[in-house]
């Protein structure tokens, strides 16, 4: 045993680091939905005051333009960029990039689903963005603004043109309430409560542009539309939907935890105050990754990384050089190990990306947590290292 990484002493106060569900705020419990409408309609007056109350705190944490329209959908962040996808896509050729496992499920949906000809992938590796200069604003486009799977994220909206004839769809999901979203440069955005505010799940938010608007009360999608993706009545918007009347019933329940996020996000201070926890967490890991003999970023460009998808490598030679399954067996025991100490939860990289460690990064990870959590990465990897054989279960003695 004396030759084994010796364990830290300090603990995360909370080992949840996974990418969604994301950790709930300090201070959060059950008692907080006490005020649940359980047992009552959506529809009633005191259903619909909720649903209201959610859009209108959105929009004001998020400085979302008035006259832009915001709507809870099912499905999470993926019922609210289909509904996009497949209400809107048609009428211009359009561009879709791609560098994270999301982005290539909406390449999917267009070109073999939807199966617009006139469609152009740009697509990157893991770590990197595509050319964002090769997008015609002539055109629409369809892009995550945030890659929770590679840890890449848009710089800036400036790629995007103030005249562009297409819309821009973007699909946020963890980046609203982390990053400044340019409002006027995006003419849908979506995202799921279960990310940076650690909300529940199953439900989504969409938020449409008065140029989407023009769109879906101009165009007819020439294939058949579900129920749940139908916005519009009559060649007109049903502008129910975007004053917190829903196409299905919701969760009382997890309304009433957004409502918690959402006065937690204001007691904070607003967005301002939520992007400084994120960018927090980036900045304790980036200057780890510095100082660090083994661990590096999967994104390697620091203008382009995420705050709220961090997403390392393994960069020590003596694991690169093992094949990509030997890596994932060394990063699976990683894991499992952290697991089995209760210091990190769920931190595996996306299963569709390269062998590596995700930790989440939004804003109800507390910066002291982030700082805690390192040096058990250290020990974690020596530990493993140290084991020698990739495969070989890890020793008792290890886990002692």
């Amino acid at each position: 045993m004396s030759n084994q990484p010796i364990k830290p002493t300090e603990r995360p106060r909370n080992p949840h680091f996974s990418s969604g569900p994301s950790a709930k705020r300090h201070g959060w419990g059950p008692a907080v939905l006490s005020e649940a409408l359980i047992g009552r309609s959506h529809r009633s007056l005191p259903g619909k005051a909720k649903l209201a109350e959610v859009v209108g705190r959105t929009r004001a944490i998020l400085g979302v333009p008035e006259d832009y329209r915001i709507a809870i959908v099912p499905a999470s962040d993926t019922g609210a960029v289909e509904m996009a996808l497949w209400s809107l896509l048609g009428p211009r050729g359009v561009d879709v990039l791609a560098w994270e496992s999301f982005g290539q499920e909406w390449v999917s949906d267009i070109t073999t689903q939807l199966r617009i000809a006139d469609t152009c992938v740009m697509t990157a590796a893991y770590g990197a963005l595509p050319d964002l200069a090769q997008v015609d604003a002539a055109r629409d486009v369809v892009f995550t603004w945030n890659g929770t799977t590679s840890g890449v994220r848009v710089p800036n909206g400036d790629w995007i043109a103030d005249d562009r004839a297409g819309l821009t769809i973007c699909d946020a999901t963890s980046a609203a309430f982390a990053m400044d979203l340019p409002w006027r440069k995006l003419d849908v955005v979506t995202w799921s409560w279960q990310k940076v505010l650690g909300g529940e799940g199953a439900h989504g938010m969409l938020v449409l542009g008065p140029r989407a608007v023009e769109r879906l009360e101009s165009h007819v999608p020439p294939w058949p539309m579900p129920k749940l993706f139908r916005m519009t009545k009559g060649g007109r918007l049903i502008e129910t939907i975007f004053e917190g009347e829903t196409i299905n019933t919701p969760s009382l329940l997890a309304v009433e935890d957004a409502i918690d996020g959402l006065a937690w996000a204001e007691e904070l201070g607003g967005l301002p105050a939520l992007i400084r926890r994120c960018e927090g967490n980036l900045a304790i890991v980036s200057d780890w990754v510095q100082r660090s003999a083994w661990a590096g970023f999967l994104a390697q460009n620091a203008e382009t990384r995420s705050c709220t998808a961090l997403c390392l490598q393994i960069v020590a030679p003596e694991v690169r050089a093992l094949d990509a399954a030997e890596q994932g067996r060394f990063v699976s025991r990683m894991v499992g190990l952290l697991d089995r100490e209760g210091v990190a939860y769920d931190i595996g990289a996306y299963r569709a990306a390269p062998p590596g460690l995700r930790l989440w990064g939004g804003a109800t990870v507390e910066n002291a947590d982030m700082k805690a959590v390192l040096p058990w990465l250290d020990w974690a990897y020596e530990t493993v290292r140290l084991d020698g054989v990739p495969g070989r279960p890890v020793p008792a003695a290890a886990l002692a």
